[in-house]
């Protein structure tokens, strides 16, 4: 059984850690605001589907350690496979390790959920 005290404690942590607010983080893991607000008051507790997407989009949150506090956050494992390229939680995306890849980027175009995007093209300064 989970310890309600000892989880908040642990998932205020995560909060912490990845500088986010309690809304932030619902939107980064796909679950309503409110039910984020209703597990740091102590209301709820956590389903198993709201531990399973914290974990799926932060590899740094330990399982083990979310549920029971026993293990490491951030986890050894995530931290060691890192790549060097910033990482967008829960993302399906191929991620590059810019210092390896000795290729130049000509366009970077970025996909809102909301349908629209940005583009961003090298230009030449002369």
């Amino acid at each position: 059984m989970v310890n309600s005290e000892d989880f908040i404690k642990r998932l205020e942590q995560v909060l912490q850690y990845y500088g986010l607010t309690a809304a932030a983080f619902a939107d980064r893991i796909d679950v309503q605001r409110s039910s984020i607000s209703h597990l740091l008051l102590g209301r709820n507790k956590p389903s198993l589907d709201f531990v399973l997407k914290v974990v799926k989009n932060f590899p740094e949150v330990n399982l083990y350690w979310f549920l029971n506090g026993k293990g490491t956050f951030p986890s050894k494992e995530a931290s060691k496979d890192s790549p060097s390229s910033s990482y967008v939680p829960g993302s399906k995306k191929h991620t590059v390790d810019v210092e390896k890849d000795a290729r130049e980027i000509e366009k970077i175009i970025i996909f809102y959920k909301d349908g629209s995007f940005s583009s961003y093209e090298e230009r030449m300064v002369q």
